[in-house]
């Protein structure tokens, strides 16, 4: 690296990257403490279930982008720390109510609460979250109540159209991306907004921030879905193959049934993937004949598609 290039002070210059870094590092630490300030409440179960995720890590990444994009205005703005809080509050909600639909058991490498306690439990204590994001967002002003409330009409619409699966005589393809734009994009575009709104970027900044954010929302979400096949326990902190077991079609199983591969096997798993794969034998072979199927491979390069975008 020449001298010259470490010197560097314009936009991507590494003096700038090194104070963006310590500055997210900072706030970040300013969001965790107000992340188990909110989730501290007086009934004893209430709190260590709320905990539980909290202190189980994750990536952050929600937090983060609001964060990152409070630096198109004012990152040191009172409401962005809050926001950030807000969104991952949200986030954590959606987790609880996620592992009792799919029967997990794991969830970042630990024990799933509805697991650890019960379903009931679980419920509860992802409705206590959303509380707790909205007794925050209120602090927050109007504008921002009513963008966090689109997002989250948008995330169970996404959930229920999941569940349902795609109409007669639609297209399914179509249906699977509007899904992971509704269920997981929308919250994450909405980080986005927050940390440039609260922060008082112009809106056409705005506006674009809430753009990106979306799309990275989507090639997050198809990350995820491929990593849900392609990765153990130990890697992914979450049961492997339990869209699978769900029923529950991604990317990669949507190509394998628009017809990727014409082998015994790949016939073989498009019967498969249109079964009951509860059965621990047949989740085990469909999981199997998946992993090896040319359908991840296109699966990635859509991937790559939506990132680059």
């Amino acid at each position: 690296m020449s001298n010259a290039f470490a010197e560097e002070s314009g936009p991507f210059g590494l003096p700038v990257a090194a104070a963006l870094a310590a500055d997210a590092r900072e706030r970040l630490a300013a969001v965790e403490a107000l992340l188990l300030e909110s989730v501290q409440g007086e009934d004893p179960l209430l709190t260590q279930a709320s905990k539980h995720l909290v202190e189980a890590g994750g990536k952050r990444f929600r937090p983060m982008l609001v964060l990152l994009a409070s630096h198109f205005g004012d990152p040191a703005a009172s409401g962005v720390v809050p926001a950030a809080v807000v969104v991952e509050l949200t986030h954590l909600g959606t987790l609880y109510h996620d592992d009792v639909m799919d029967e997990a058991t794991v969830r970042r490498g630990r024990q799933s609460a509805n697991s650890r306690w019960t379903n009931t439990v679980a419920i509860l204590t992802g409705d206590y979250l959303f509380a707790r994001a909205s007794d925050l967002l209120a602090d927050l002003g109007p504008e921002a109540v009513r963008i966090q409330a689109r997002a989250f009409a948008r995330l169970v619409r996404g959930q229920i159209q999941e569940t349902v699966g795609p109409p007669p005589d639609t297209d399914s393809l179509k249906h699977y991306l509007q899904v992971v734009a509704d269920k997981t994009a929308s919250l994450i575009a909405v980080s986005g907004q927050f940390g440039a709104l609260l922060s008082g970027a112009p809106p056409h900044i705005v506006d674009t921030i809430t753009s990106a954010c979306e799309k990275i929302g989507v090639a997050f979400q198809l990350s995820d879905d491929i990593l849900d096949i392609d990765s153990e326990a130990e890697q992914s902190g979450k049961t492997p193959g339990t869209d699978l077991r769900e029923g529950i079609r991604t990317l990669p199983m949507h190509h394998v049934l628009a017809g990727i591969g014409s082998g015994p096997a790949d016939a073989r798993l498009r019967e498969l993937l249109v079964q009951d794969l509860t059965d621990d034998a047949l989740h085990t072979e469909a999981l199997t004949l998946l992993r090896a199927h040319p359908a991840m491979d296109r699966a990635r390069a859509d991937l790559r598609r939506w990132a680059e975008d």
